[in-house]
């Protein structure tokens, strides 16, 4: 069906307004429980209420954000409970695609992750952001190079429901550093084609992961959002 002359860019201001509100959500701009309202976000949008609560919508169906009817919206609250649980999801997925990847003849996906995370000290990334980014790619493009599609897509829904707490994990050097060196043990183990081992080495990475997400506090969101706004400034 060919879309209305007037409706393809009322399409991409909502897909604006959309991408410009989640990335001050994983930017930690908007902080878990931040009230806003159609009308401030219009304004600054210099948009109309409509493609806004289109976008709210989206962002609600995706768990970014819940509505008062009488009040406007609020940024969800973390629910730490079901963001264990997610971890235990991709536990099983990331496993199970390090046993396949160990089965099958070397990728150039693989080639260009070792590209990225065997290099020298000296050449390693220490931008927090920068790492978190590249370290969510590490993931994504171990279970596509599997070669299963549909794994390669729950994967990818779960790893947008994760994004914003992991991003708090690369706020502090010690955690950018143990990432380097759990990736190349993890690759050296897939290219030796030790399924146990690699298995074991994801797990255990997923749930150090996991085990930082428990330590999550406001105080440390407002440190999160403070680090992400200094490290905006010198960029």
């Amino acid at each position: 069906m060919t879309l209305p002359a007037s409706a393809e860019p009322r399409r991409n201001l909502t897909e604006h307004i959309y991408q410009r509100l989640k990335q001050d959500i994983f930017d930690f701009r908007l902080l878990p429980g931040d009230r806003i309202t159609e009308n401030v976000i219009a304004e600054q949008m210099s948009a109309s209420r409509t493609p806004v609560r289109e976008a709210l919508m989206r962002l609600q169906r995706e768990g970014f954000v819940e509505v008062f009817y009488r009040s406007g919206w609020q940024i969800r609250p973390f629910d730490f409970q079901q963001f264990e649980q997610l971890y235990d999801v991709r536990v099983i997925l990331e496993m199970a695609a390090v046993s396949r990847l160990c089965e099958l003849q070397p990728t150039t996906e693989l080639e260009a992750l070792q590209a990225i995370w065997l290099v020298p000290i000296e050449e390693r990334q220490s931008h927090g952001p920068s790492v978190c980014q590249l370290d969510e790619h590490f993931h994504l493009d171990l279970v596509r190079a599997c070669g299963n599609p549909e794994l390669a897509r729950i994967h990818h829904d779960l790893t947008e429901r994760l994004r914003i707490v992991r991003r708090i994990d690369f706020t502090r050097d010690n955690r950018i550093e143990a990432t380097y060196r759990e990736h190349a043990e993890i690759l050296h183990s897939i290219t030796q084609r030790r399924a146990d081992q690699a298995q074991l080495l994801i797990r255990t990475h997923i749930e150090e992961s996991k085990a930082e997400v428990r330590k999550i506090t406001l105080h440390m969101l407002f440190e999160a959002r403070q680090h992400q706004d200094d490290s905006r400034r010198l960029a």
